[in-house]
């Protein structure tokens, strides 16, 4: 029992050094006296440092239950786009507090031994594994899935994701992007929007089936957005209002955001360009306000901080797409689309989109607005005349004429 403990103390000890100052620079005698034993029983259980690293990547929890750790910090993998931000955010955050660690594993790899590059692959391994049974049921759902499979997604997400954290921990003063968000931006535009000619699938755009929300529970959502707190009502105004994308949503800032005594704008800045969406006072067949005075004008007037994003998380940063999700998990709590399922922050995008059509706008005007193709927005317009029958046989029920004949069964 002694020895088992004498054992993990000196992993845990050599794990913290590792960590906080990297291998290179951590001697046996630091790990030895943080352990609190004699140099001699390090060597007499290890061997030698990379030993001791050995034991670090095939026996430390913070190894070992990686996959475990990742995956618990992420939320339901319902809709690819937004488990793929997540997944973004969570991956690069931790690896982002241990860049020594990183800099070292890197920077020392010709001088391991094989066992120790066999121990790192196989960690590696494990976590894509772990990662892609995260991602498969919305991986088999999407326009991906007959191009890649969900380790073979995953593998390349972890490549670019690596790749940033080294060029972050051995670079200075590059230029290839401003700041991590940035970099998340362009991996998901990458990912997420479609290619100009089409050869490549797109993970959401356009979406396999629209499903649009019904009205009564678009205003049950709203509903419960508005008793969760002004900002949170202003959110969900604004996802059902505006029709952004969830991400478009995150990366809003004040100054994009604007209003008249006639219209109120929302500026979208993407690789794509630029573009301006109005938020829709109507919605659902029910007004929220005007444009001057609308559950996001109201949101902007209660702010008394100069942060510049239009919406944060609770502690005071820009709101991620892990944390929108989470919020939008809060309101539709308990309720279900006529599918059955927990409606989705896309279908509020999903369901913008055909009540656009249905009022008027042209499919010219919303690519536009939305920034997709025509041909992006076929399903959209599939909808909206499915709808537009429905409603037109249910009015010919409501108002029977008096030469109508009845038809006998």
């Amino acid at each position: 029992m002694a020895a088992s403990s004498t054992r993990k103390r000196l992993i845990q000890a050599a794990l913290d050094l590792f960590v906080s100052q990297g291998i290179s620079s951590t001697t046996t005698r630091q790990i030895a006296n943080l352990a609190g034993v004699n140099e001699v029983t390090l060597f007499r259980n290890f061997g030698n440092k990379y030993g001791l690293l050995l034991a670090v990547i095939e026996e430390s929890p913070a190894f070992v239950k990686l996959p475990e750790i990742l995956r618990r910090s992420l939320p339901a993998c319902d809709d690819l786009a937004q488990g793929f931000q997540a997944y973004l955010q969570a991956n690069l955050q931790l690896l982002g507090q241990v860049p020594n660690l990183v800099r070292s594993l890197i920077g020392e790899a010709d001088q391991y031994p094989p066992e120790n590059r066999k121990a790192i692959g196989q960690c590696l391994t494990a976590a894509n594994r772990s990662v892609a049974q995260y991602f498969a049921p919305a991986i088999a759902q999407s326009d991906l899935a007959p191009v890649l499979s969900s380790e073979q997604f995953v593998a390349v997400l972890h490549c670019l994701l690596l790749g940033y954290t080294v060029i972050e921990c051995t670079t200075e003063a590059h230029q290839l992007w401003s700041d991590r968000d940035r970099f998340i931006d362009m991996v998901a535009q990458l990912f997420l929007r479609p290619p100009a000619d089409q050869s490549l699938p797109s993970l959401s755009l356009p979406p396999p089936q629209v499903a649009d929300l019904p009205k009564p529970l678009v205003h049950d959502i709203l509903q419960a957005a508005r008793k969760a707190g002004i900002q949170a009502h202003a959110l969900a105004y604004t996802l059902f209002g505006a029709g952004l994308l969830p991400i478009e949503v995150t990366h809003l800032q004040r100054v994009h955001h604007s209003s008249s005594a006639q219209q109120q704008l929302l500026r979208v800045v993407s690789p794509q360009g630029r573009r301006q969406v109005p938020v829709n006072q109507w919605i659902a067949g029910k007004r929220y306000g005007t444009p001057k005075s609308n559950p996001l004008t109201k949101w902007l007037k209660s702010r008394k901080d100069d942060h510049a994003a239009l919406f944060l998380d609770e502690a005071g940063s820009p709101l991620s797409l892990a944390g929108l999700q989470q919020q939008w998990q809060q309101w539709v709590d308990g309720l279900l689309t006529p599918d059955g399922l927990p409606p989705t922050p896309m279908q509020a995008h999903q369901t913008w989109c055909v009540e656009m059509l249905m009022r008027g706008v042209t499919m010219e005007n919303l690519s536009i607005l939305t920034g997709q193709t025509v041909a992006q927005l076929q399903p959209y317009a599939d909808r909206a005349r499915e709808n537009v029958a429905l409603e037109q046989a249910a009015q010919l029920d409501r108002k029977p004429t008096s030469t109508s004949p009845a038809i006998s069964s």
